[in-house]
């Protein structure tokens, strides 16, 4: 059983507050538009993502308490799916935060549903490129990330670049 002030708790929720800088950056300014942008052949959109990324969020609070359960979501309205994104960010967020027991590994929650929301931020990045609405690059290292923020206001970035 681990506490909220346990190591690699408190990485975890680091993590958490990683994706929602990042994933704040890949969504922020988005027009309406994006939600529906595809490239060749491929059915997943940008809103097919975000819904995949609010259920890797909801698994997840769910392998904490220990009750794993998936769920494949339609995706919302563009707005409403980012709103859920974060909302479910704060649910897995508060639950590391609280002294209720993880009921899974810290190291499998780290290497499935975060690791797997981070390659998605890198693909809304890289499909707001193709889309015509690009963000700007950032140097990560300054960041003002801190576990706990994991809202859609994000602290402003210190230093982009084109």
């Amino acid at each position: 059983m681990s506490t909220p002030s346990d190591p690699a708790r408190q990485l975890l929720r680091h993590a958490v507050a990683t994706v929602a800088y990042r994933g704040g950056k890949s969504l922020r300014g988005s027009p309406e538009s994006f939600a529906t942008f595809t490239l060749g052949d491929s059915p997943r959109t940008p809103a097919n993502i975000l819904a995949h990324m609010g259920d890797l969020f909801d698994w997840a609070l769910s392998m904490a308490r220990g009750e794993a359960a998936w769920r494949d979501s339609h995706p919302l309205a563009w707005n409403a799916e980012v709103a859920r994104f974060f909302t479910a960010l704060k649910k897995f967020d508060d639950y590391l935060a609280s002294p209720e027991p993880l009921h899974s590994p810290a190291d499998g929650l780290f290497q499935g549903p975060l690791a797997d929301a981070l390659t998605h931020i890198g693909q809304l990045a890289m499909l707001r490129r193709l889309a015509g609405c690009p963000i700007k690059g950032e140097n990560y290292f300054k960041a003002e990330i801190v576990a706990g923020r994991v809202g859609a206001n994000q602290s402003a970035p210190r230093r982009e670049f084109d």
